[in-house]
């Protein structure tokens, strides 16, 4: 029954993130307000509202610090493993090599708040007192260092942002739809996703306790994949019109926006030590997530790299490789 109702949430949660993805790019077109900072940050964002609402409640009601922190980091591995699903569906080439530099800063962005992710499991006892209101001084700093780094990204990205949302209207028809439902549909789909990421948090505890894995394992794994889902539409739509930085740029824009999540989990843990709760698993998931931004960096940089005989490129297959690699791990310590 469990496992039916993990499916259920599942779907649901695909359907309202998509439709949360398409009326937030509608809503910046018919305001003619921020559509950069919409489409390089705010969507990002906002196909990650199943992390921020699961983890939260996974962490304030379920005490459960590690099924939210697994969750989130099981989303980054699996959206840089998305790059590799992304590289199929756009061809001929090598899909990072025809992607603009400018991620390399996200990617770097992302590597540096992993770093921090790793730090917070491994001092975490250390962050004791070293903060206000409940939340470490290193929850700050994350936090901070992703304001200051959308606001670099949507600086960088505002030109070509612009001009790929302004093609999405045209295809999407966006002129039959009014103001008012695109608000009204927006905020009753953030709702529905803060409604079903707490039933995910729900079943993810459940699932742990039922099948005897960790929780760590089962954040990793089965929330994450269920909370990606809206990256996986918004990505694979992105393609669909061509537009290959937006998709890559949303898959890193909403790892930086998943690990930026540790303010909210801390803040939501109250006046607990949340970075101490965090088992070793944690450490290991964020490590593996480091490791594949680095081999999306490398792609970026290195454009003269060897073709494959396959559909998808080296980069895919390393991607690919590396994530399975990473839940066979953490399932064996788990």
């Amino acid at each position: 029954m469990i496992w039916i109702e993990f499916i259920i949430c599942a779907a649901l949660i695909s359907w309202a993130g998509s439709l949360l993805s398409k009326y937030g790019d509608v809503i910046a077109e018919k305001t003619g307000l921020g559509r950069a900072w919409i489409g390089a940050i705010l969507i990002a964002g906002v196909t990650s509202l199943p992390e921020l609402a699961s983890g939260v409640s996974a962490v304030a009601w379920l005490n459960a610090p590690n099924l939210a922190a697994g969750s989130v980091l099981g989303s980054c591995l699996f959206n840089l493993a998305l790059i590799a699903l992304i590289d199929l569906a756009y061809q001929p080439g090598r899909v990072l090599a025809k992607a603009q530099d400018v991620h390399i800063l996200s990617a770097g962005l992302g590597v540096l708040m992993l770093g921090m992710v790793v730090m917070g499991v491994l001092i975490g006892p250390a962050l004791n007192g070293f903060g206000g209101l409940g939340v470490s001084i290193l929850s700050i700093a994350i936090f901070l260092l992703y304001i200051l780094g959308g606001k670099m990204i949507a600086g960088l990205e505002k030109e070509r942002t612009v001009e790929v949302l302004e093609k999405e209207a045209v295809e999407g028809n966006y002129a039959k739809i009014s103001a008012r439902k695109a608000y009204i549909v927006f905020i009753l789909n953030s709702i529905a996703v803060v409604a079903l990421g707490i039933w995910l948090a729900s079943i993810g505890d459940r699932l742990a306790t039922t099948t005897g894995l960790s929780r760590s394992f089962v954040g990793n794994l089965f929330l994450a994949l269920t909370t990606s889902l809206p990256e996986i539409a918004a990505s694979l739509a992105a393609i669909r019109l061509g537009a290959i930085d937006l998709a890559i740029g949303n898959v890193l824009g909403s790892n930086l926006f998943n690990i930026a999540l540790f303010f909210a989990f801390d803040l939501a843990d109250g006046r607990t030590n949340f970075w101490a709760s965090l088992t070793n698993a944690n450490a290991f998931a964020a490590v593996m997530a480091m490791m594949m931004t680095g081999v999306v960096i490398i792609s970026l940089m290195y454009r003269a790299s060897p073709r494959t005989p396959y559909r998808i490129s080296w980069d895919g297959f390393a991607l690919t490789g590396m994530y399975l690699g990473s839940m066979a791990l953490l399932y064996l310590l788990g």
